[in-house]
């Protein structure tokens, strides 16, 4: 009698789920941000998502790029673009922590 053993070894790998919320002066009011970091890609990126004046989501990307995060391009509104370095400073902030 002959047994046969097939072993397999997983692999596993663990990403922390990385979310926050911050509120942001943009267009002369405060809004919350909503940031969620992308696992299991080869790029790092984040998703945003904020409230407009009218209630409706504005959602969009933020990669790393030459050491800090940057919007990825799209039609956006100013007030958004405009705070793009507070959205660099509040990343590194959270990355820090986690």
């Amino acid at each position: 009698m002959q047994f046969g053993f097939n072993i397999v070894l997983m692999l596993i790998q663990f990403n922390r789920n990385i979310q926050f919320s911050r509120l942001v002066k943009a267009d002369g009011r405060l809004r919350e941000f909503n940031f969620r970091k992308v696992n299991g890609l080869q790029e790092e990126f984040f998703t945003v998502d904020v409230s407009d004046d009218r209630g409706n989501r504005v959602m969009f990307r933020m990669h790393k790029k030459d050491g800090s995060w940057k919007i990825m391009e799209q039609a956006l509104p100013d007030w958004i673009i405009n705070n793009e370095h507070n959205f660099n400073e509040l990343i590194e902030e959270e990355l820090k922590m986690a």
